[in-house]
């Protein structure tokens, strides 16, 4: 397919709020260089997909909150192709949003959708399977999603399973998991026919309006019904936005659509949703600390993350498989196998700061 019908949209609306206290609604995670790597997630994500796709095709939608903040980490882009979202309806919503506008401009344009905070080590396979994937979705009705060949049973991710044909680069989709316990996601492992869901989907916008027309009809007439054009566009969305349903585009349509089709993919790929997955994805020394400064100091302590900002000198005497966060505002100390109950810490602080300028 022609360079020039290759499109790319990249999902930069969430606060990341278990990557606190780093990660807050005022600056989340996507805007910040976890990894100490020297470009943060959302320059990450844009420096792989520009070589297969040019600048001009590459969009960004976030919380209109984060507008100016993704002019500025992504000058390379259009200003007019970073879009802001007046309120937060999860995926559902901001892709048919993006597919509209993208269609406006190329009705037979094909689209990459891609989270703009997930780490991948293997650039050269993710690019080879953004190919495949494209070609698969521009010639085909197809909705097309990347799947992560997984490498342990973890709870903290959905799964894709596939119908299995032989010599095949892809397949498809028999059914879409969200979360399961262990046992269940020990099963999954076991079965060999289920992959890690990572968000990323691939779809011709033709075969994207069809699926939203048939399972998120009332959500497809509201967008239909609000005329983009450069004066009106702003007022109209903001007027729809409230009314519109608030639902993830695997509920709202992967689920339910039966031309669903996955990729299998070894991307070394982490959606960095938690410490303990930047714990893993990180340089560690002698003591498999993962430490961020040169100014600390550990003695008995093994398996720790340190995170620390403005090299502050550090000392941490026998802590074992913890995580050290310390930032301007707030200094957090807890056992990594907590990590998900980072969100409850932020939830019980605002109660307790209720009223003060706290976060």
């Amino acid at each position: 397919m022609s360079i020039s019908d290759k499109y790319c949209v990249i999902m930069a609306g969430g606060i990341g709020s278990r990557f606190w206290p780093l990660s807050t609604q005022k600056f989340p995670k996507q805007f910040q260089d976890i990894l100490g790597t020297g470009r943060t997630m959302i320059q990450q994500t844009y420096d792989r997909i520009s070589k297969v796709i040019p600048k001009e095709n590459i969009f960004v939608i976030t919380n209109k909150e984060y507008v100016a903040l993704s002019h500025q980490q992504l000058p390379e882009i259009p200003e007019e192709n970073i879009v802001g979202e007046p309120l937060m309806k999860n995926t559902a919503a901001c892709n048919l949003y993006m597919a509209n506008k993208i269609a406006e401009i190329n009705p037979d344009a094909t689209m990459i959708v891609l989270p703009a905070d997930h780490l991948i080590l293997k650039e050269d396979v993710f690019l080879e399977k953004v190919e495949l994937a494209f070609n698969i979705a521009s010639s085909q009705d197809y909705l097309v999603t990347l799947g992560i060949t997984p490498t342990r049973p973890d709870t903290g991710y959905g799964y894709i399973q596939f119908v299995e044909k032989k010599d095949s680069d892809y397949y498809k989709v028999k059914t879409f998991t969200e979360k399961p316990i262990l046992e269940i996601a020990k099963s999954f492992l076991e079965s060999g026919d289920f992959l890690w869901n990572a968000g990323i989907f691939i779809w011709n916008v033709k075969s994207i309006h069809k699926a939203f027309e048939m399972f998120l009809p009332d959500m497809m007439q509201q967008f239909t019904a609000c005329e983009y054009n450069a004066e009106t566009e702003v007022s109209c969305i903001e007027l729809i936005y409230p009314k519109i349903q608030k639902i993830s585009i695997d509920n709202g349509i992967l689920e339910k659509a039966k031309n669903v089709h996955v990729i299998p993919a070894d991307l070394g790929w982490s959606d960095l949703g938690t410490w303990t997955s930047v714990f893993e994805n990180s340089d560690r020394d002698e003591n498999e600390n993962a430490v961020n400064i040169k100014t600390a100091l550990t003695y008995d302590s093994t398996g720790n993350i340190i995170h620390v900002k403005n090299n502050k000198a550090v000392v941490i005497d026998g802590l074992k498989d913890f995580i050290v966060v310390d930032t301007d505002k707030v200094l957090l100390i807890c056992p990594r196998e907590h990590d998900q109950q980072i969100k409850d810490y932020v939830l019980d602080l605002k109660s307790l700061k209720k009223g003060e300028k706290f976060m």
